[in-house]
């Protein structure tokens, strides 16, 4: 799975959990806390959705971390099992 395939499906499950999010542009760049809608509360339940979109486990303690789409991808990209 490419980078930007994984960059979509983020984008998808972050509208389909912030409805108002669907017209907004969201890059790689895009801050996830403080340039989108997205609480604390909306910000596991995306994590816990994309875990179960790409059978991962990205660990609690990494989530802190993940500020931008760009962070979230790469938590993703690590996580999905080595071809």
């Amino acid at each position: 799975m490419t980078r930007e395939e994984v960059l979509e499906k983020i984008r998808q499950v972050i509208r389909d959990c912030v409805p108002e999010m669907v017209s907004s542009d969201l890059r790689e760049d895009t801050v996830i806390n403080t340039e989108t809608a997205i609480d604390s509360m909306g910000f596991i339940l995306v994590i816990c959705r994309l875990e179960a979109l790409f059978n991962v486990r990205i660990p609690e303690r990494q989530w802190k971390k993940l500020s931008t789409m760009g962070d979230v991808a790469d938590a993703v990209l690590k996580a999905l099992p080595k071809e």
